[in-house]
């Protein structure tokens, strides 16, 4: 579907970035915002502004039915979920397309597939492609985490299966920290991304943080653009990128590109994506 304005159903640097792109395409941009965000940049920047209610993010960025009116209401054929909120949740792809909105990001089965962080450690476990030692779905109760963690022992890592920008994630030490962070982890998870669902890895304390960017296309074809350095993180959450990573030589960095292919094709990818290793 053509169009040429689109919605940016996100905030702050985030936006801000897809604002400049949009700019550099000759695209018209609708901002969103919550009553505490009225007078973020973002909203200065974009042609539009939308107010879609208070501060939080369950009422405003993660309001669904919200998002939606304030395309319709403007007019905005299009919407850029940016990353966090939306991005990766495929209902909202779905709303978008039978509102004849195009969803600028993967398909609603990709995102099923590779969002959801369970089901996607699940799928490549299928083609022999192996994520850390953990659970292997949802974990649903404290009983059922010290269960885990008698195979696996401390220290481990609680995270949302929702979960990007280093939120819904907490280590845990020892049996005295388990109950409480479980439920902060549930409550945080809940908030940023409306789903309250986490699973359990090993934590791994100085590990290096590759990410392989790709490109799929509809015909079934998928390229691999190289590496990146993303050790550098504040609170689980990237500070600096580096590319190439320069702890990576050449024969790991083909394992890691023909990994993150042979995993896009897997399940038939389209979009921009990343892979994280």
């Amino acid at each position: 579907m053509k169009f040429n304005k689109i919605l940016i159903a996100n905030r702050g640097e985030i936006a801000i970035r897809i604002i400049r792109a949009a700019k550099e395409l000759k695209l018209k941009t609708v901002a969103i915002y919550s009553e505490v965000d009225s007078e973020a940049l973002h909203t200065r920047l974009a042609d539009e502004a939308v107010c879609i209610g208070p501060a939080p993010s369950k009422d405003s960025y993660l309001n669904i039915t919200r998002i939606i009116s304030a395309a319709e209401i403007t007019g905005a054929k299009a919407i850029h979920p940016g990353y966090g909120f939306l991005a990766e949740n495929a209902e909202f792809a779905e709303i978008c397309e039978s509102c004849g909105i195009t969803f600028i990001g993967p398909k609603p089965v990709h995102i099923r597939a590779m969002g959801d962080k369970i089901k996607a450690k699940q799928t490549m476990e299928k083609i022999n492609i192996h994520g850390i030692p953990g659970s292997n779905g949802v974990v649903e109760s404290i009983d059922d985490a010290t269960r885990i963690i008698e195979e696996i022992d401390y220290p481990i890592m609680l995270k949302a299966a929702a979960g990007g920008g280093g939120k819904g994630m907490r280590i845990i030490n020892g049996e005295e920290a388990l109950e409480s962070g479980f439920r902060l982890a549930q409550a945080e998870s809940k908030a940023a991304f409306g789903d309250s669902r986490l699973y359990i890895e090993k934590f791994i304390a100085k590990p290096r943080h590759i990410e392989v960017q790709i490109l799929g296309d509809q015909s079934g074809n998928v390229i691999a653009l190289g590496e990146r350095e993303c050790s550098i993180q504040r609170r689980h959450q990237k500070l600096v990128e580096e590319s190439p990573s320069p702890a990576v030589d050449d024969q790991l960095r083909e394992n890691l590109l023909t990994a993150a292919i042979k995993a896009a094709k897997k399940i038939k990818y389209q979009s921009a994506g990343t892979i994280n290793f």
